[in-house]
């Protein structure tokens, strides 16, 4: 860092223009990116369920309905007067676009599963052709043609679902940067006393977020990305890029404060700041790697808009805002109110700080297991969670497309997905006639099925479809779809199929994952932070930290979400959490956790190898670092809480569960918990395997002299 400073402040001009151009050529590559992120990709193809949809739409064609149109006949006017309008409507629809000719009540040998108990309702089925994306994609092309006009339409199933999720998402995601840009903007400007050091953090993400969008466009070109990706870029790389920016431009002003020239803040900033920036945004980097391990799509794209995100937010970190940095010199202050406001705060919140770690030094033990009780505590609710994926309750109550799923499952069960059965002899042959009507009998009496039918045999396989009563997708029809499973029958090979199977196999493969992304994110983190800090106690309690913070995170979201406690508050649906978004906000909180981590241990560290003891160390780099990083948190609590606007609740779920732990994680873990271990632990904190004790213990005069820069600020 000490080399690249060098040329840095030889050459500012040339590393700004170099930096700014290359986000902005990154972001070319996002040109279009809408059209090219998918809304599919939640499904493990590996999966059982994924074998038997394959093997029946290769023989039978698909068996999934994209889009479920159910038509209303108005008042005074009965299904058959409406019924010419809605097929010439129909009519209108891209026979490409079409795996097979729509299926209505008007036109279906079937007619009695596709209309309303009451007489008052009728469906329309549709097929869609192509792969997931080409389905969805399909959706609003046909939508104008499935709506007649002065009939009521309600239109649902997997495209039209996907659709109206994906296009509420890309909603919501301009919304919550119209609105976290210029709150953050303001924070900013409240915690550098001046719109001109406030500024740079900020234009340092936006391009962070133009380049990595950019990225993310590329990677496209080469895999399924999911189209939360776009929003998770949004998320971090604003966010991180701005937390990076803070600590960059705060360090560089304390140097400053210090007497420093601008060249000597520069070449100190980045061989302090800087580096701390580069590895800290390595091992966010290497958390989220732990989410390739997973087969599903969505869950791998997120993984890699967030490296993505992550890498440029660091990148122009070290490059652009230190460039620009040395081109101000003291000009950084310029815009302030007052000319020592920065220098002001920070003696305030250095003395605040100072307070409160004086108080954690003299209780250590009381503080520490006070707060790792509040932290069990929270945690305690977790013991009981359900997991589960997104369904129609992602979109909010009242919405035309989840209000037709509720519709569909009470009126018209015949028409929904259900669960696609194959049966066949334990040898492979093809099973008898008097198997299959036990076999029909069985699954009839299963809690949940509502009709099993056979459809016929095929290449030595039975296939049967079964209705369910509940909504595809939702826990109960996940429950139903189990207990299919659980069934024996004598001789006879059972495998399921259907979107709820797709689900639960979808939650299999998750929980069946993560202990893999765990093991992937801790041996990295381990490895890197023994690297960092020469010590072996220091990366394990770091892991231990970060677990405690997800531990009492998802604790509150499961006492939100699952258990119903002031959903009415935040307008949630209540049910089980989404496993897809609780693998990304395991990723983004342990990655945040180990990264303020690393900045506070950087301090202490510093001090330490300054020659300071263990409490003046930890004293140090908490008040050195406490309002830093509660300025980072409360800008990251700003930018992540927008999301909590939507009306989605995958995006209320990662906006609540991003903010409870930063707050959890910033304020009782890192500013209460890590002080009072590390002082606990004493001289065992820095011991590294075949280090001498004299070389771990400082003399007195080192002590002095680390004292006399603590109280010095530099």
């Amino acid at each position: 860092m000490t080399a690249w400073a060098r040329i840095v402040i030889a050459r500012p001009k040339t590393v700004l223009i170099a930096a700014v151009l290359f986000a902005l050529a990154c972001g070319l590559f996002g040109t279009g990116l809408a059209q090219k992120v998918s809304a599919a990709g939640f499904t493990d193809p590996g999966s059982e369920s994924a074998v038997v949809d394959a093997w029946v739409k290769e023989r039978l064609g698909p068996q999934n309905p994209d889009v479920i149109a159910i038509y209303a006949a108005p008042e005074g006017q009965s299904l058959a007067d409406i019924g010419p309008r809605v097929q010439a409507s129909l009519e209108k629809v891209d026979p490409a676009l079409l795996n097979r000719p729509i299926e209505t009540y008007w036109n279906s040998a079937r007619s009695s599963l596709l209309r309303s108990p009451d007489g008052r309702q009728a469906v329309a089925v549709v097929f869609a052709a192509g792969d997931d994306n080409a389905r969805i994609a399909a959706f609003p092309k046909m939508e104008d043609a499935l709506r007649v006009p002065g009939v009521d339409t309600k239109l649902t199933g997997y495209s039209a679902l996907a659709d109206a999720i994906s296009t509420q998402s890309r909603h919501d995601l301009i919304v919550a940067e119209s609105i976290s840009i210029p709150l953050t903007a303001l924070v900013l400007v409240l915690v550098f006393g001046g719109v001109v050091a406030a500024s740079l953090p900020v234009l340092v993400g936006t391009l962070a977020v133009v380049g990595a969008l950019g990225a993310v466009g590329l990677i496209a070109e080469f895999t399924e990305v999911s189209i939360f990706a776009m929003n998770v870029v949004s998320l971090l790389g604003l966010g991180l890029a701005i937390d990076y920016g803070l600590f960059m431009v705060s360090r560089f002003r304390e140097e400053l404060g210090a007497g420093q020239s601008v060249a000597a803040a520069i070449t100190r900033t980045l061989h302090t700041a800087g580096r701390t920036v580069l590895f800290s945004a390595l091992l966010l980097m290497c958390a989220f790697a732990g989410t390739l391990v997973f087969p599903q799509a969505v869950l791998r794209s997120l993984g890699f808009g967030a490296m993505a995100a992550v890498g440029l937010a660091a990148l122009l970190s070290v490059t652009a805002l230190p460039a620009a940095l040395t081109l101000l010199g003291p000009r950084i202050g310029k815009w302030s109110w007052r000319a020592d406001a920065f220098e002001r705060a920070e003696m305030r919140a250095q003395r605040f700080w100072g307070r409160v770690v004086t108080g954690v030094m003299r209780h250590p033990g009381a503080i520490a297991i006070a707060v790792g009780a509040i932290l069990l505590v929270l945690a305690a609710p977790l013991t009981g969670v359900r997991l589960g994926d997104i369904d129609h309750t992602a979109l909010p109550a009242g919405s035309e497309t989840r209000t037709a799923v509720e519709e569909l499952s009470a009126r018209f069960p015949g028409a929904k997905s259900g669960a696609t059965i194959l049966l066949r002899e334990s040898d492979g042959s093809a099973p008898p006639q008097s198997a299959v009507s036990t076999a029909l009998r069985e699954l009839g009496a299963v809690q949940g099925v509502r009709q099993a039918l056979h459809l016929e045999t095929r290449d030595n396989t039975a296939i049967i479809h079964a209705a369910l009563a509940a909504p595809d997708r939702s826990p109960d029809a996940q429950d139903t779809v189990q207990r299919i499973r659980d069934l024996r029958l004598d001789g006879l090979e059972l495998r399921v199929g259907g979107e709820s199977a797709a689900t639960t196999d979808s939650v299999t493969t998750i929980l069946g994952k993560l202990p893999l992304m765990v093991v992937v994110m801790v041996a990295a983190t381990l490895l890197m932070l023994a690297l960092a800090f020469r010590s072996v106690v220091l990366p394990l309690k770091a892991v231990l930290m970060a677990f405690l913070s997800l531990a009492a995170t998802f604790g509150v979201l499961t006492w939100i979400f699952d258990e119903g406690h002031l959903a009415g508050v935040f307008s949630i649906s209540v049910g089980p959490l989404s496993a897809g978004m609780m693998v990304l906000i395991m990723a983004v909180v342990f990655g945040l956790s180990t990264d303020y981590e690393v900045f506070l241990l950087s301090r202490m560290v510093e001090a330490h190898n300054a020659g300071a003891d263990t409490e003046e160390s930890v004293r140090t780099g908490t008040v050195q670092t406490a309002r830093v990083i509660t300025a980072a948190a409360t800008l990251l609590v700003l930018i992540t809480g927008a999301f909590t606007l939507s009306p989605l609740t995958p995006m209320r779920f990662l906006g609540l569960g991003m903010v409870i732990a930063l707050i959890i994680d910033a304020t009782l873990v890192r500013m209460l918990l890590v002080p009072a271990l590390v002082k606990l632990m004493g001289p065992a904190n820095w011991w590294t395997p075949g280090a001498s004790r004299a070389a771990r213990s400082p003399s007195p005069e080192s002590v002095l002299a680390a004292k006399e820069v603590a109280r010095s600020g530099s």
